[in-house]
């Protein structure tokens, strides 16, 4: 994966560094870092990551990286969070971040009314990044699908000798808006396997521990079948799918018609 490319917004004796981060499988967003020279070089006197799922924040992270979490539902939006921040206690910050002498320098009128100026920049290109850097994935519905009321079951096994692995694939679909929507898409690989929350959403990726989940095609289905599939749904951020799902036909159909089909299918293609 090509790395995140930053953009650097100059602000008097301070530098803000923007770059959405990407390559995080399991988590992803928008990174604020405030830099300054120290000895000659840039360095990080604090960094905002405003991920999806584990928004955080670092103080100093050359010295003490003090790294402390936001509460999403007290905090918001991260990204929103993070401007009101900077806009409001950044000298606050920078201080406790261990750079007394920074802090001191932003008090001065015309650095304050520099960095107030150039944080309207700063919001422009972070609310534009979140926006049109996000990650997302976009899958094949299977060759075969499979309906059960609102929910609809893709099968296929997929080959990539790209990557050097092959697998069964199962993809959850179902129609948002009009359109169909793969909700959840479970890529049970020989040497990768992993499952996504919403590939066209936040995209959460998360790899199974073959060392537990030695079969993790088996695991998918039971996860169907013991009815986890709604609370899975929810997560990838669907809920108004979860309420208009029949839930007994959907354990009926899994284990009448997807379970059977997609196992015999990776049987018939195990070398």
């Amino acid at each position: 994966m090509q790395q995140p490319q930053t953009t650097i917004i100059e602000a008097g004796p301070i530098k803000f560094a923007l770059r959405y981060r990407q390559e995080i499988m399991d988590d992803q967003g928008l990174g604020i870092q405030v830099l300054s020279e120290v000895n000659g070089k840039d360095e990080e006197i604090l960094r905002f990551d405003c991920f999806d799922q584990h928004p955080h924040y670092h103080y100093g992270p050359a010295k003490q990286n003090e790294r402390l979490y936001m509460d999403k539902t007290t905090a918001g939006n991260p990204v929103g969070w993070t401007l009101k921040q900077l806009r409001t206690r950044l000298p606050d910050m920078i201080k406790r971040a261990g750079y007394d002498e920074l802090a001191g320098n932003l008090d001065n009128f015309e650095n304050a009314s520099m960095v107030a100026t150039k944080l309207n920049e700063v919001e422009a290109t972070a609310r534009e990044m979140s926006n049109t850097q996000r990650r997302t994935v976009t899958h094949n519905r299977g060759d075969e699908v499979i309906q059960a009321g609102n929910i609809r079951f893709g099968l296929e096994f997929r080959e990539l000798p790209q990557i050097n692995d092959r697998g069964m694939a199962i993809h959850v679909l179902s129609d948002v808006a009009g359109q169909e929507i793969e909700l959840l898409a479970f890529d049970c690989f020989d040497r990768a396997p992993h499952y996504h929350y919403g590939p066209r959403n936040k995209d959460v990726r998360l790899y199974w521990d073959t060392t537990t989940v030695p079969d993790t095609l088996q695991w998918t289905l039971d996860q169907f079948s013991e009815g986890k599939l709604p609370s899975m749904i929810e997560r990838a951020g669907y809920p108004g799918i979860v309420a208009e799902m029949d839930r007994e036909l959907v354990i009926s159909t899994v284990e009448k018609q997807v379970a059977p089909k997609a196992l015999a299918t990776r049987a018939a293609n195990a070398k």
